[in-house]
């Protein structure tokens, strides 16, 4: 029975990601299907996350369903490839909590640089990084990657042959909070990612959660984040509902999905 019920609520699962019988996942691809779609210019996009606190509501997983769904349905709309998802980054604000597994700067550039430079050695020189944890270490570790796997293909850049993205989810996200009657200060574990899950995984939604709004220090950097940041939340979970996290899926989604057209382009 619990099977079953995973089965049902987890809505990206790979057993049934099928587009006429073309695989969305690159690697459920055969080496010859990977070839095929390289020449036939298959945009590829890479989603990121991270295993980290967010609050005692939601799952260690969090910053990694929501990219991964996303990816998935943009696969669904436009044929677009996804490729393995990488579930480790930098977590700075959470680190010291339970569960949270944060990894170095350079670990991150590091792996993510090599994954981009395969991918474009492989012929897939249209890649949208797409990372569901928005921290600005973070971020800034998936775009100095990129942007070094760009200056290694710079002729080709220029002429727009070879194009990479760098996102957050959160960067289409948080541009419908006032349209869907979000609280404009809601971040980490609040009103919009706690929605966001319980539409996508509403299995793995453990409480209603507290809101919490802390005061970071604004310039110094902390040994002991959580002294500031107790609740693991920043924001108000009460006030989620899935048919809010539906929409802003939605919102996101699409908006996604125009990049990948976007990308397309130029091939």
């Amino acid at each position: 029975m619990g099977e079953t019920v995973q089965m049902k609520t987890n809505t990206f699962s790979r057993r049934s990601v099928l587009k006429k019988n073309r695989c969305l996942w690159f690697d459920e691809l055969s080496t010859a299907e990977a070839k095929k779609e390289a020449e036939a210019g298959a945009v590829v996009i890479f989603p990121l996350g991270s295993v980290e606190e967010h609050g005692l509501h939601l799952p260690l997983c969090t910053d990694s369903i929501q990219p991964e769904y996303v990816a998935l349905e943009v696969a669904k709309k436009t044929g677009c490839l996804v490729a393995p998802p990488l579930r480790y980054g930098i977590c700075n604000a959470g680190r010291n909590f339970p569960g949270t597994l944060s990894i170095e700067f350079e670990s991150l550039r590091g792996i993510v640089q090599d994954i981009l430079s395969e991918l474009i050695r492989n012929g897939f020189t249209k890649i949208l990084v797409l990372s569901g944890h928005a921290g600005s270490t973070h971020m800034a570790a998936l775009r100095l990657a990129a942007q070094k796997v760009i200056m290694q293909n710079a002729e080709a850049a220029v002429a727009g042959k070879t194009r990479i993205m760098v996102l957050s989810d959160y960067d289409f996200a948080y541009e419908v909070k006032e349209k869907l009657g979000f609280p404009l200060k809601d971040g980490h574990a609040g009103a919009i990612e706690t929605s966001r899950v319980m539409a996508i995984r509403p299995d793995l939604v453990k409480a209603k959660g507290k809101a919490s709004f802390p005061e970071m220090p604004r310039f110094e950097v902390v040994a002991d984040p959580e002294r500031y940041f107790p609740g693991g939340v920043d924001g108000n979970p009460t006030l989620a509902s899935d048919g809010k996290g539906k929409k802003v899926n939605e919102y996101v989604v699409d908006g996604v999905a125009r990049l990948v057209e976007e990308l397309k382009k130029n091939h």
